[in-house]
């Protein structure tokens, strides 16, 4: 491999790690406050693709939209995925988890019910949008806008990058700057406690699920604008970023931003070294070595009393 090939292959290694990033903190939300691996997730993050895919169908960008067109239909996908990523992780909480939780149901219940809300919404996204792949509709011109140490960087892959970025900001400042946030990390150290000091457990949890729902499904919005939507494709993207919360430290937020970069980075490099089709493998091999030597992930885990 070429030094001007690393330079390629880094740039989207973070590119594609920023994406992981964001679905991996949805996992990791839902676990600080539940100690639930909700693997229903990546349906959420399916399903926000289909979102954005049926605004653009509505609004039809047409041929050559101007540049503030463009930035208009994309803001309208971004909203259209963010609306549908949020109401499934509400409607996954609402109606699957919340009575589990009334119950005290073991975790393994919890368990059973995502797995079983994960093939329920992945055979009714295929029933209700059809089989095949589809394109988003072209919302602009795929152009390169600049470069960094001679690799180019297109308008799609900046999207990406810098929406992953400002999402996991706000993200960061939300949970330690909010009362909101304050409810969540009070309620993910010890969900008892804080009920008793009134913080209203079920909203914080619905919340919480919103939130995570929302950067799920904006997720799948970009990653369908590098790919196609369909009803298949939550399941690796899901897999790889619940992997990279486990090597960052699940139920640490910015361990499931670290994580997220270096799985991308460990994925693309294996391309030019081994072939891509090592490329799944090698997030895998990353997930065992970490959990061998530490099991609570790289930047470690606060395990509190789960709602």
């Amino acid at each position: 491999m070429s030094l001007q090939e690393f330079w390629d292959y880094l740039v989207l290694g973070v590119m594609l790690g920023s994406l992981y990033a964001v679905i991996a903190i949805g996992y990791t939300l839902v676990y600080g406050v539940l100690q639930l691996i909700n693997f229903a997730h990546s349906e959420v993050f399916m399903l926000g693709a289909y979102g954005s895919l049926i605004v653009l169908q509505l609004v039809n960008p047409g041929d050559n939209p101007t540049a503030l067109a463009s930035i208009g239909f994309v803001a309208l996908a971004m909203a259209g995925s963010a609306l549908f990523g949020g109401v499934t992780a509400y409607g996954l909480e609402k109606v699957a988890y919340r009575p589990l939780r009334r119950r005290g149901a073991p975790r393994l219940i919890f368990l059973i019910t995502a797995i079983g809300a994960s093939f329920f919404l992945y055979n009714l996204a295929g029933k209700l949008f059809g089989r095949d792949p589809l394109p988003l509709p072209e919302m602009y011109q795929n152009r390169e806008i600049f470069s960094i140490f001679g690799a180019g960087v297109n308008i799609t892959q900046m999207l990406q990058f810098a929406t992953a970025v400002v999402m996991m900001i706000a993200l960061d400042l939300l949970v330690n700057r909010t009362k909101l946030g304050k409810g969540i990390r009070a309620v993910a150290q010890d969900a008892e406690v804080a009920g008793l000091m009134g913080v209203n457990i079920d909203k914080v949890i619905s919340r919480t699920f919103i939130v995570g729902g929302v950067l799920g499904g904006v997720a799948g919005f970009l990653f369908a604008n590098l790919n196609q939507v369909s009803y298949t494709m939550g399941f690796i993207p899901g897999i790889t970023a619940f992997a990279a919360a486990v090597v960052g430290g699940i139920g640490n937020i910015r361990g499931a931003m670290f994580g997220g970069i270096l799985i991308g980075i460990v994925e693309t490099m294996t391309v030019p070294l081994l072939g891509d089709e090592w490329r799944a493998v090698s997030a895998m091999v990353v997930l065992i070595l970490v959990l061998m030597f530490r099991p609570m992930g790289i930047l470690g885990e606060r395990v509190g009393r789960a709602a």
